[in-house]
């Protein structure tokens, strides 16, 4: 199967982070989603990280690393004004309170009904090992879930199914999907198609999604 060249990750990530509007309180993810919060600076939007830190701040770099400050993927970030702490209890109250607006995360899959599976990839042979983490309830509180990830394998094989082969993270709650070939967003009817990258056609994303995709009728190319 052909595998096609998309946007990189870190410019996955500033699609995803214009999808956010200011004032929401958000969480990222492990991978890609990290990478959305280069692109928040000087925006009124609220960083929460599950290990216990509010107003998380961009990826951190050189004299300003401080390895006490991290994210989700244990990547040291900056603090912003305002930074506040608090313990675990603290910070699920808040996720399974249904308080974060907006949740970003990766995952291996995702299907036409917005299920995803991210937490066990079972090709890896580690006899279903995985790591579950706060994803559970991150997806099950959020207002609204954002899945950032590469639209095939490194292999070229979909990561949008028509059905999930891997264990579930969570059912219906996928809002929008953003990949490095297009932005689809998941309606009651299906999975529209509403942005493309540019110089690939609806051909080229068909014949890497596994379900059939609606098109929107203003379909356009990927808005950086």
């Amino acid at each position: 199967m052909k595998k096609f060249e998309g946007l990189p990750r870190e410019i996955i990530a500033l699609r995803v982070s214009k999808e956010i509007e200011d004032n929401s309180y958000v969480n990222l993810g492990i991978g890609i989603p990290t990478l959305v919060s280069n692109w928040l600076e000087g925006r009124d939007v609220i960083l929460q990280s599950e290990i216990g830190m509010l107003k998380t701040g961009s990826l951190a770099e050189g004299a300003d690393i401080d390895q006490d400050l991290i994210n989700a993927s244990c990547q040291p970030v900056l603090e912003v004004p305002g930074t506040v702490y608090f313990d675990i209890s603290e910070s699920f109250a808040m996720i399974r309170g249904g308080h974060v607006d907006v949740t970003v995360m990766g995952a291996f899959q995702v299907n036409e009904s917005g299920d995803f599976a991210s937490w066990m990839n079972p090709s890896r042979g580690l006899n279903g090992v995985g790591n579950i983490g706060g994803s559970m309830d991150l997806a099950a509180g959020a207002k609204r879930l954002f899945i950032a990830m590469e639209h095939e394998t490194n292999n070229g094989m979909p990561k949008i199914v028509r059905e999930l082969t891997y264990p579930a993270t969570a059912r219906k709650k996928v809002n929008i999907i953003f990949t490095d070939l297009a932005v689809i967003e998941v309606t009651p009817k299906g999975l529209l198609l509403k942005e493309i990258y540019p110089g690939l056609t609806v051909e080229d994303i068909q014949s890497v999604t596994e379900p059939t995709l609606l098109i929107a009728p203003d379909l356009k190319e990927i808005e950086l």
